[in-house]
């Protein structure tokens, strides 16, 4: 009674108490964004205040994960009302719950031709596991391949089919998967330029399988743009010849769309389906969830009838908080024309670092789709040598001016900007503007 009595009473952490609280007791691998580490205590729409009452922008949503807006007015309502309502928060699927019905009805309205089951998950790591169980299941292989600086997630099986040695463990196991090169037109395995290539980057997926396989595959995992890689942006026409290769060769084509869902790209709601990717599974979470932890995996009758005979089940898949979220979100995106927004304001942002592009050596590329964009920062365009520091340094420059961003990329050297898509002209001039103003004191700094 004494020890509940006191815990009760204990004050409430300063933010220097709790850093130090997670450095003596939570893992080691939880590292803070800035040199001045921030307490975030409240979020409305494109913004997030600090513990010191100070207003920033924020242009990367957690980990590109709000889409339409910090709790948009819509979703709190319903969320207040499914409270006062007693809604049961847990059902597990053996019961039924309409909230998970009508999102997966909603989903499939928006899905890529040919893919008509849904499962729920509570992440992208476990959309992106379910589908490798899934691809071997359907094919009887066991192999997946991955590309070189992809992600897909921190558990177990998805770690190891990552393409970064930094989120790798010595424990990591690999005898499944093998990876293909990287389709980064900036820096190029082959040496070669757009427009003046073969697209060599596709053709080595058929090397691959040929020579680090027994000539059979279960799955290809491709991001139609590579986010923790740092936003690398494949061609429209990689993704036709990537699935083409893979089924020549029994493998499935999952499209991991875990970042570019939820209609960030400016086209449809997934990226898949605007590029006609012929994809056997489509894995989502973050955006599609508005920051719900929620995720979930579209596939074909053919793959998912594959796992019939078997058990398979997840706890808290497709409960009604979270189902509701995730289908308020889809239906916000598109009664208030936020992918269209997408397009329109990413256009304008990717015109205007271009334009900043003139006057910053430090910026080697601009690249991305719709609200979606990787600035690589390099030392020297010549020698595309890397910017690590320099891509710390501006965070915390733009973060000092009130402006969120986040990095990415191998080396560290890549700012990923992926703010709501509820974004307005305003907010974009003051990103450019800020983004100018870090740039210039950047310059001072490294003089």
């Amino acid at each position: 009674m004494q020890k509940s009595q006191n815990q009760s009473q204990a004050k409430t952490m300063n933010q220097d108490e709790m850093i130090q609280f997670r450095k003596k007791h939570f893992l080691p691998t939880a590292a803070l964004y800035h040199k001045k580490p921030m307490h975030l205590v409240k979020a409305q729409g494109e913004y997030v205040w600090d513990a010191e009452g100070k207003k920033y922008l924020d242009a990367i949503g957690g980990i590109v994960c709000i889409s339409a807006g910090h709790n948009h007015p819509k979703i709190k309502r319903a969320l207040m009302t499914m409270l006062e309502e007693d809604t049961p928060q847990h059902t597990s699927t053996l019961y039924i719950n309409q909230a998970s019905v009508e999102l997966a009805e909603r989903l499939l309205e928006e899905s890529p031709e040919g893919l008509d089951r849904v499962a729920f998950t509570n992440s992208g790591s476990e959309a992106n596991d379910l589908a490798f169980l899934a691809a071997r299941q359907a094919t009887g292989e066991t192999m997946i391949m991955n590309l070189r600086h992809g992600y897909h997630g921190g558990t177990a099986g998805t770690l190891a089919q990552c393409g970064h040695g930094t989120w790798r463990f010595r424990a990591q196991p690999v005898a499944q998967s093998t990876s293909a090169l990287e389709p980064n037109c900036y820096r190029c395995p082959f040496g070669k330029k757009l427009g003046s290539c073969s697209f060599e980057c596709a053709k080595n997926i058929e090397t691959t399988i040929q020579t680090t396989t027994h000539g059979k595959i279960a799955a290809l995992i491709v991001e139609p743009v590579m986010g923790v890689g740092g936003f690398i942006t494949p061609p429209a026409e990689y993704f036709k010849m990537a699935a083409d290769i893979v089924h020549n060769y029994g493998g499935k084509y999952i499209s991991d769309e875990v970042q570019t869902g939820a209609g960030r790209c400016g086209g449809d709601f997934l990226l898949s389906r605007e590029l006609g990717i012929q994809a056997d599974m489509v894995t989502m979470a973050k955006g599609f969830g508005n920051g719900a932890a929620i995720g979930a995996v579209l596939m074909t009758s053919e793959v998912a009838q594959s796992m019939a005979g078997k058990a398979y089940f997840n706890t808290f898949a497709g409960d009604p908080y979270p189902a509701m979220q995730a289908k308020l979100t889809m239906d916000v995106i598109r009664e208030e024309g936020m992918i269209e927004n997408a397009k329109v304001m990413g256009q304008v942002l990717k015109d205007g670092l271009e334009q900043l592009m003139k006057t910053h050596s430090l910026i080697g590329d601009v690249r991305g789709r719709g609200l979606m964009l990787g600035v690589e920062l390099v030392k020297d365009r010549t020698t595309q040598a890397y910017a690590t520091e320099e891509c710390i340094r501006f965070m915390d420059e733009c973060q000092e001016r009130g402006l969120l961003l986040g990095k990415g990329g191998l080396m560290g050297n890549v700012i990923r900007i992926a703010p709501p898509l509820s974004i307005k002209r305003d907010q974009v001039d003051f990103m450019l503007r800020v983004m100018d103003e870090s740039f210039h004191a950047l310059k001072k700094a490294f003089l």
